[in-house]
């Protein structure tokens, strides 16, 4: 069990990616594992349920600002630490995470992370490299109490490092 909460995308989010991304383009679904998945999906991170993608599933890779939505949502103004990158989601409703999921999602051993803080502001406060351990869990909950220790942090964006691409977020408890 992880002391922390991994959030997916919020499904209001998902309803407007699915119509137009956070970069203003149209989604483009298609079936993973298909002639028209270009970009070899089968396995790669959904963020709406925070699962593998399974072959022949409907997706799309659509920009997504994570840190602009929290933004609105608070009225803060992160500035120029509003990032926008590329992320996986079904292109029609799932149903969020399984309620029976155990563990932090993409917690694969080995894989390395960026773990991103920021404040109340949506500024960057902090952020430190993350090789996910053997015990995935138990490191994952090490690190996040580790940023929710410094006070001014309310927010943590987990990154994969080789590409930057958004994973999840965990919120101050």
């Amino acid at each position: 069990m992880t002391t922390y909460t991994p959030l997916p995308i919020p499904e209001t989010a998902l309803q407007e990616l699915r119509v137009s991304d956070d970069s203003g383009r149209a989604m483009e679904p298609f079936a993973a594992g298909g002639a028209s998945d270009r970009v070899d999906s089968v396995g790669s991170p959904l963020r709406c349920c925070l699962r593998p993608i399974a072959e022949g599933e409907r997706v799309a890779l659509v920009s997504y600002a994570p840190l602009r939505r929290w933004a609105e949502e608070r009225r803060a103004r992160p500035g120029a630490y509003d990032e926008c990158g590329p992320v996986f989601i079904h292109a029609g409703e799932c149903g969020g995470p399984d309620a029976g999921r155990a563990g932090y999602p993409f917690a694969r051993p080995g894989a390395l992370r960026t773990l991103r803080r920021y404040d109340a502001d949506g500024h960057i406060v902090g952020g430190r490299f993350f090789e996910i351990p053997e015990d995935a869990d138990a490191g994952f909950d090490a690190a996040f109490a580790e940023a929710f220790a410094e006070p001014d942090v309310v927010l943590v964006h987990v990154r994969a490092l080789e590409y930057g691409c958004f994973q999840f977020e965990v919120r101050r408890p």
